[in-house]
């Protein structure tokens, strides 16, 4: 008996030398305990997880399922993955939170396929506005138009007389004004171009109605500013827009004093569901007031960050205003724009580093990020600043020679992968074949030594980061071309693509230390997608969707999956199936997927229920039917999942989208889509296939 009390002495006190028991047993228990599904830490130490533990909203462990259970106490909640993939919270380094607020509210202009589809978008909305009411939009793009030049505002005028317009390109580097705006902002043929602007105009003299960087604010200015009450709601939709895509912090551009300080009201008031890393913008007065009020860092629990300031190198290449040191090829005449002098440039990096702020400089010809890699090295050369962190943002087109000064600098150039996709059905008829070897070089400049903290530009390009994480790893758009990628040398791994969203952004912030891995001590910041998009093929990672956000480890954007109350007697209780099994429809449609891909019978038995009935356009199979299907004629090589959305009904849920298929069949290749219906119901706590209806869609 002795030996056995010895023995069992020894056992004890070798478990609490355990470190994370001995930390549970020592702290008090974790709110929440997430595990079931891989989870991607972005932690050398740790690259993988099975669990991790939050307390306090900062991660308290992260290691092994059975460990982290061990701070698990009777109010802590435990949330099962099921095979779902959680990834540190991803970062965007480089949005604009106004403009996507207001891009909510206006036309949608993106994607539209001509200048017809333009006048049409904005004549509709103008049947439900008032005259004499602006009428804003965004996202034109001329270069997706038949005519790839910038229109004029005639059709506009014919369309919408009696309403103001006034419709940013895609890039924000230009607008498009009607006759009606145009006169609101006094605007005329005598009107001169500013300084770092251009007015298009006809061979008469007369503007076009497009005005080009520093002229777009000669027509912006006109626009009624928004109200305190107004800027405060466009600022929260677009935060709550952002979670929804997964993102947990946004680093946001040139904003003023006024939209920094609604951000700041919102954070105060617990409102703010997002982190925010604000840069301000190039305007005496604000930079004024923050440098007089200094740097603020992590204010409000980490929800708000003030410490840097955005410069105005040069233009954007899609409009031709990015400033290019020869030149542009399809523009003899040419060569861009400069936004800011080189002078101006230097000076205000002196005295941001002077005063403590990060500077961060939008350049993206070769002769904007010449300009502003000289003024960061003529201003650190002048303030012996330490770890200054300045960074380039775009860094787009850089001439093979400037190309290691970054790492030489330490400059950071912040760069966005989905610029890339969008722009390269064009980026070389502006630069030719010659200087497009420097633009878009991710790996090129990572082999000398710098980070990429990577963005969207939003609303520039869609917020969506699973798109930035595919660009960064294909080089290919959404439709998965061209083969092979463009320029595919210059692609990202999938660590790196990674690293870009979550830890680089925020090495790119001085938040390295408090975000951007899951590490204990960190704020507990994590992104949750139905997919794992760092192991399906290449062509299904733009079918992930985000089942959850989290910030500070409280869920700010739920799909289909939370978190719900877990005690030691009833692990898994009323409240955590129904959210299990709100999380499985859309996991079960993707297992469906793999099944059919498989040729697997038994993945169709075990997903659909006694007395399923499918539907294709008239054909109408049992569910023995489809059983058997999976061995039939047709050999699917490749599917996935597109566009899905769940209808809630509580125990039944319908999902819609369409599937892709492509395979092989008795008549040759074959390569569909199927819009789909599909009712899932649980049943005895096992969601199961109840109806499915589909339709092909025509080529």
């Amino acid at each position: 008996m002795t030996t056995l009390r010895a023995t069992s002495a020894l056992l004890v006190a070798a478990l609490l030398s355990t470190p994370s028991i001995a930390a549970a047993q020592a702290k008090p228990p974790a709110d929440l305990i997430v595990t079931g599904g891989p989870i991607y830490t972005v932690d050398v130490t740790r690259p993988m997880a099975g669990a991790f533990a939050i307390r306090g909203g900062r991660f308290v462990f992260v290691g092994t399922a059975r460990d982290a259970m061990m701070f698990k106490g009777p109010a802590t909640r435990v949330l099962d993955l099921h095979g779902a993939a959680a990834y540190p919270g991803f970062i965007d380094a480089h949005a604009h939170l106004l403009g996507l607020g207001l891009a909510l509210q206006s036309v949608d202009l993106t994607g539209a396929p001509s200048y017809e589809e333009i006048v049409s978008r904005v004549a509709a909305r103008a049947k439900t506005t008032a005259a004499g009411q602006w009428i804003t939009g965004n996202g034109w793009d001329q270069n997706r138009w038949p005519v790839k030049e910038f229109p004029t505002h005639e059709a506009l005028d014919r369309a919408v007389p009696n309403n103001p317009v006034l419709l940013d390109r895609v890039d924000g580097h230009a607008v498009l004004a009607n006759a009606a705006a145009m006169r609101k902002a006094g605007i005329t043929a005598k009107t001169a171009d500013p300084t770092g602007g251009r007015i298009i105009r006809d061979a008469q003299g007369n503007p076009t109605g497009v005005f080009v960087d520093n002229a777009m604010s000669l027509v912006a200015s006109a626009v009624p500013k928004l109200t305190p009450a107004q800027l405060t709601a466009v600022m929260h939709a677009a935060a709550v827009e952002s979670n929804r895509w997964g993102l947990t912090e946004v680093q946001d551009m040139g904003e003023d004093r006024e939209t920094i300080e609604s951000l700041e009201a919102l954070a105060r008031d617990r409102k703010l569901p997002l982190r925010t890393y604000e840069m301000v913008t190039d305007d005496s007065a604000s930079l004024a007031f923050f440098y007089a009020r200094g740097p603020r860092k992590a204010e409000y629990d980490g929800h708000v960050w003030v410490r840097g300031i955005k410069l105005y190198a040069d233009g954007a290449l899609g409009s031709r205003g990015a400033a290019l040191l020869a030149p542009y090829s399809d523009d003899s005449t040419n060569t861009g724009l400069l936004v800011s002098t080189p002078e101006h440039l230097k000076a205000r990096a002196i005295e941001a580093f002077r005063h403590g702020f990060q500077v961060s400089t939008h350049a993206i010809g070769d002769r904007g990020n010449r300009n502003a890699l000289d003024a960061y090295e003529a201003a650190l050369n002048a303030v012996h600043t330490v770890d200054a962190r300045p960074r380039i943002e775009h860094a787009q087109v850089i001439s093979p020679e400037d190309i290691p000064r970054f790492a030489q600098l330490g400059v950071i150039p912040s760069m966005q992968s989905s610029h890339q996709t969008s722009d390269m059905p064009w980026a070389e008829r502006r630069l030719g074949p010659v200087r497009i070897r420097g633009a878009y070089a991710w790996r090129t400049l990572l082999e000398t030594g710098v980070v990429i903290p990577n963005g969207t530009d939003f609303p520039v390009e869609h917020v969506n980061p699973i798109i930035t994480f595919h660009s960064a790893v294909t080089r290919q758009d959404a439709e998965n071309s061209p083969a092979g990628g463009w320029y595919p040398d210059q692609r990202m791994t999938r660590e790196e693509a990674l690293r870009s969203m979550t830890l680089w952004p925020a090495f790119a912030a001085f938040q390295e230390n408090e975000l951007g891995s899951i590490t204990a001590g960190k704020y507990a910041d994590f992104t949750i997608l139905d997919r794992d998009i760092m192991k399906v093929a290449p062509e299904q990672i733009l079918g992930a969707h985000v089942v959850a956000t989290y910030v500070g480890g409280a869920p700010v954007y739920q799909a289909k999956l939370s978190a719900s109350s877990a005690t030691a007697a009833q692990p898994r209780d009323s409240a955590q199936a129904a959210s299990i099994a709100n999380a499985l429809p859309l996991q079960r449609e993707e297992e469906w997927t793999r099944g059919l891909v498989a040729r697997d019978p038994k993945v169709f038995d075990r997903l659909l229920a006694p007395g399923f009935v499918y539907t294709e356009d008239s054909g109408v199979m049992s569910r023995d039917d489809v059983i058997t299907s999976a061995t039939g004629d047709d050999t699917a090589t490749w599917a996935g999942n597109e566009n899905m959305k769940v209808h809630d009904f509580g125990n039944t849920q319908i999902v819609t989208g369409v599937l892709h298929v492509k395979g092989n069949n008795k008549s040759g290749p074959f390569d569909r889509r199927y819009a789909f219906t599909d009712t899932w119901q649980s049943r005895d706590g096992m969601w199961q296939l109840i109806g499915a209806q589909d339709y092909v869609i025509p080529k």
